[in-house]
């Protein structure tokens, strides 16, 4: 698959035009090429629709608008200096809570989403009439509801009850002009929308097939249990909850982590390796939106070098300070050692930075716990030769772990003797997780912790978006969905000891020794099941899966949203309302379009 471009094969008519000399003739039309929905009936065809769903997903993971979506004002994520807004933007509305609902960001799930599940209706409903063996078709078929299970699993996180009638009946395909909403009564809409999910997603599960295959991102049965896992527990929360919910998302959860073997998965050794490039497909990845690092026209970026909205992968950008500000040592020099902006560490575009929260207390830990160095950049290499520094060689600064080592190493005063030849910024320097963030000290240059996990050096231009694929089900998310759910049901010995599998992971560096290893994680490690608690297990969520796109849906499905933005992220906690932000807004287009004159009982409470 990640050698196919995934062409967007939604039906349509061609029509050749011709006019006829002299200016009294009348335009004629006469249609040479016509595709009808009868392509999706046709072997081709249907294999054809099920690649273009696969290929929707790229505008929903890793783009700028829904990398905005899924972290920005939340306790992890606050607005670097260069957050933008405006139509195609509107990132500043995301990190500090004014948004409205004209935003582009808030547009692209909306309307990328409900064409690809009116897609989905059709092949779901045609499938009977294609001409594929039946093992094969049972397959396209799961592919096909888990794709629309995860579209609209995705809307529901945000926007609360959506449509599955687009005009022609539940989960039924439309092909005419629609210019309704059903979205009413909203209390059963979304009973039905949960129950639609979970029943695409338990389809998928017994249907696909064991594993995905080795060197691309196909769906297999350990996709599909995890994100059943999820669903069930999204539900769990919600006022569609069943009293079984926590049980089956354990169940679902556990029936992978019982049989990696039979799965194809597992956790790799250490935690950096998970995003390392060029180790994408490792078994710890269940399943990613496809993307071919290198290859632009593969990943539908046609043209890299525009603005953000395509299917690239923004989120490479999108958490880089500004490295190439950085000065020789004390600030002292004109020397800016990667004033050259280099493909390995993108364009420092400032969309967003750590929250203090984030760095200073989920974080807290960075020698035990190897998950703060194997998600964040901590050191430099020059780009630019000069100034005593060699392009490609030289360190040309590290972003300390604490303020002692940045001391320790820059010298203890300005007249003092330097133990090193390059620059160390201290913790205190950053921008937003220092002294900066009150404005008692002054940030170097805008310049904060960076992400390295979608770091991609085949991109060819420092300024181009990532094309490596986005990752949405890992493994170790698994043991943290079924601890969660292993919590909730009263087994908090059960909860504890899967979460410390990912801490026993997460004490490992590669060459480092067993006894090493154990040393640290007796540091880590949980040592009462009394100390497994919702909030401990979203601390958890943060240090495994940071900046991966969970972060908002996490905390606002678990009602945590408002409380942990309250406390942790100064940006955001002015403006954010109870009974509001939990949900994101209809977009205006969309009640523009209604008939209906009464629009605002679609919309969703506050906005």
């Amino acid at each position: 698959m990640k050698s196919k471009i995934y062409k967007l094969l939604i039906a349509s008519l061609v029509l050749g035009m011709i006019v006829a000399p002299g200016c009294t003739k009348k335009l004629e039309e006469n249609p040479y090429t016509v595709f009808s929905v009868d392509y999706f009936k046709t072997a081709g065809g249907f294999r054809s629709g099920v690649y273009s769903l696969y290929s929707g997903m790229r505008y929903l993971f890793g783009p700028e608008g829904a990398v905005a979506m899924g972290v920005a004002g939340t306790d992890e994520w606050a607005m670097g200096d260069q957050a933008r807004a405006g139509a195609a933007g509107d990132l500043t509305t995301f990190c500090n809570y004014t948004l409205d609902n004209t935003g582009g960001s808030i547009l692209t799930p909306w309307n990328r989403s409900f064409n690809n599940i009116n897609l989905a209706n059709a092949l779901v409903e045609f499938a009977s009439e294609v001409p594929i063996p039946d093992a094969e078709k049972a397959v396209l078929l799961g592919e096909t509801r888990f794709l629309r299970g995860l579209y609209y699993l995705n809307l529901v996180q945000y926007f609360g009850a959506v449509p599955l009638d687009l005009g022609s009946g539940e989960l039924k395909f439309n092909q005419t002009a629609f210019q309704g909403f059903n979205r009413l009564p909203l209390n059963e809409i979304f009973v039905k929308d949960y129950q639609a999910i979970i029943d695409d997603l338990i389809f998928a599960t017994q249907n696909l097939p064991d594993k995905r295959p080795s060197g691309e991102f196909k769906l297999s049965k350990a996709a599909a249990f995890h994100l059943l896992a999820k669903a069930y527990l999204h539900r769990a929360y919600s006022a569609a909850k069943q009293t079984s919910d926590f049980q089956n998302a354990y169940n679902a959860a556990m029936t992978v982590v019982n049989d990696t073997a039979k799965y194809g998965c597992g956790l790799i050794p250490a935690y950096a390796d998970v995003h390392k490039p060029g180790n994408d497909y490792n078994k710890e990845v269940l399943f990613s939106i496809e993307r071919v690092p290198g290859n632009y026209a593969a990943s539908e970026v046609p043209n890299p070098d525009g603005i953000s909205g395509t299917k690239g992968m923004d989120a490479s950008n999108d958490f880089n300070g500004n490295y190439t500000a950085i000065r020789a040592p004390l600030n002292t020099s004109s020397t800016t050692p990667v004033g050259t902006r280099t493909v390995q560490y993108g364009r420092p575009i400032r969309r967003f930075c750590p929250t203090p929260w984030l760095y200073n207390t989920a974080f807290a830990d960075k020698f035990n716990d190897s998950r703060y160095e194997g998600s964040f950049r901590t050191v430099y290499i020059s780009s630019q030769t000069g100034g005593g520094f060699t392009s490609g060689t030289d360190t040309a600064f590290m972003m300390a772990l604490t303020n002692q080592i940045a001391d320790s190493l820059n010298g203890i005063s300005p007249a003092g003797p330097r133990l090193k030849p390059y620059r160390v910024v201290a913790p205190r320097e950053f921008y937003f997780v220092g002294g900066s963030i009150d404005g008692s000290q002054t940030a170097t240059s805008n310049m904060y912790p960076c992400m390295s996990k979608y770091e991609d050096p085949a991109r060819g231009v420092a300024n181009y978006p990532g094309a490596r694929p986005f990752p949405v089900c890992k493994f170790s998310e698994t043991y943290l969905l079924a601890a969660e759910a292993a919590m909730q049901l009263g087994n908090l010995t059960g909860a504890m000891d899967l979460i410390n599998v990912l801490k026993k992971r997460a004490a490992f560096r590669t060459g480092m020794s067993i006894a090493e290893r154990d040393i640290r994680y007796d540091k880590i490690k949980l040592t009462a099941p009394a100390q497994v608690t919702l909030d401990l297990i979203l601390d958890e969520r943060t240090r495994e899966l940071c900046g991966e796109s969970t972060r908002w849906p996490d905390l606002a499905v678990r009602g945590k949203l408002i409380e942990r933005v309250q406390l942790y992220n100064t940006d955001a906690a002015t403006n954010i309302r109870a009974n509001k932000h939990e949900l994101r807004p209809i977009p205006k287009s969309q009640l523009d379009a209604l008939t209906d004159a009464d629009k605002a009982k679609y919309q969703n409470p506050g906005y």
